[in-house]
């Protein structure tokens, strides 16, 4: 049997002691500054017509900054937890040239403090300690092994806490799936998921559920002098609900993918832009927005649901499943008359509710849309109307496509088209 490599992470809590927190701190600072400061070089050169350094140009020029004598306090930090973040700022260059972030910015203390070991650090699980070059042995919460061989470290700062995330690498046998069924996803707000089986899945909200907590925390951190002590006393509150707040939905979100991945060996899901779906409304002073309170709220809900993260699990643990995750175009799933094939605005008369102008087809509108999904994702793996990540595929589908998609999907027992 064939083997896959599997890059997998795993974090823990680090209980560092209180020399090893001060220097893991300046270490987060040494790293903010060189990133600010060689994307403010960056700008500097854009506005000046020159060409932007590349990141073997940025590490000659942070050579040069650890010799200065007002910036040799840079050389406590080691050299590539400093060099990690001159290629953070290459990877946020090269995304935005992509098209898939803005424009890089400035890091901010208290704000994703974190950096990266590349190499030499050792783990010794037996003892739940690990070596951080020039930190020391470490201990950590051990709440599960990391297999495989170490690849690099990242340690964080959230709420106060330290945390480490381990990347391994370990060959694992080609998955075969172990379900042989197919289901269709719709995602929505009164129902996280409906799938075309006919059940579905309640939502959390999170958020909703600790917003109330949050603002009392929130407003007495106002009424604080900004800075003082107690205000950051006032200001740990806040992180530590917000922290909270994204645990519970990430472990939920994790528990969910992880069941359905595990039970189907296709999923079909719309592939809906949360970014652009979650947009403010508001609009500009010229032009101002219509029904933005609406809007705001549900523009809350998408968020607080956590679509594309559960999007995102989804596919890698199909992937190492040996599942399938297939994104169809979401125009019309809830529109659509899955007996007739009646297409019509008018058959959505609520928003829960389906019945066909045409047949009088009468069912739950999010059970409607999951099942149109599914049918749809049938058409898209058997004829190659769009790729199977989700990306749109340029080639007309084929005869010999039908087929071979058709074989494929017949191996895992999936009904053929």
């Amino acid at each position: 049997m064939l083997n896959m490599k599997r890059l997998q992470a795993f974090k823990y809590e680090l209980m560092p002691n209180g020399e090893q927190g001060r220097d893991m701190r300046r270490f987060a600072g040494s790293c903010r500054f060189v990133y600010n400061r060689a994307l403010a070089l960056q700008r500097a050169r854009h506005e000046a017509g020159e060409k932007k350094l590349g990141y073997a140009g940025l590490c000659k020029v942070l050579v040069e900054w650890k010799r200065a004598p007002e910036m040799s306090w840079l050389s406590e930090t080691h050299a590539q937890v400093l060099q990690q973040a001159l290629k953070n700022l290459e990877r946020a260059y090269a995304n935005f040239f992509e098209k898939r972030a803005d424009f890089p910015k400035f890091k901010k203390k208290g704000q994703k403090d974190g950096f990266r070991f590349p190499q030499g650090v050792k783990l010794d699980e037996g003892n739940s300690r690990i070596y951080l070059p020039k930190l020391g042995w470490m201990r950590y919460r051990k709440s599960r092994e990391a297999p495989g061989v170490v690849k690099n470290v990242t340690v964080s700062l959230s709420a106060g806490k330290w945390f480490v995330s381990i990347q391994t690498a370990r060959e694992v046998p080609d998955p075969v799936p172990e379900a042989t069924s197919a289901v269709g996803i719709d995602m929505g707000i009164a129902r996280f998921a409906t799938l075309s089986d006919g059940s579905f899945i309640a939502p959390l909200s999170s958020f909703r559920k600790d917003e109330q907590r949050l603002l009392r925390y929130q407003r007495a951190m106002s009424r604080k002098v900004k800075f003082s002590q107690n205000w950051k006393k006032a200001k740990a509150k806040v992180q530590r609900l917000h922290v909270r707040i994204g645990n519970v939905r990430r472990d939920y979100l994790h528990k969910c993918s992880t069941t359905i991945s595990q039970n189907h060996a296709m999923v079909c899901i719309e592939d809906l832009q949360v970014k652009n779906m979650s947009r403010s409304a508001s609009g500009t002073k010229d032009a101002p927005g219509r029904k933005v309170r609406a809007k705001s709220g549900l523009n809350k809900s998408i968020l607080d649901q956590g679509w594309f993260e559960f999007r995102r699990q989804l596919d890698y643990k199909l992937t190492w499943n040996g599942g399938w995750l297939i994104a169809v175009p979401p125009q019309d799933t809830s529109r659509t008359c899955p007996a007739c094939g009646h297409v019509s605005a008018e058959n959505r008369p609520t928003q829960a509710r389906f019945c066909c102008t045409a047949c009088g087809f009468e069912e739950n509108a999010d059970l409607v849309g999951a099942i149109n999904i599914l049918a749809r994702g049938h058409r898209v793996a058997a004829c190659g109307e769009m790729a199977r990540s989700g990306h749109s595929a340029k080639q007309e589908p084929t005869e010999a496509t039908c087929l071979s998609d058709n074989a494929q999907m017949s191996t895992v027992g999936i009904p053929r088209l």
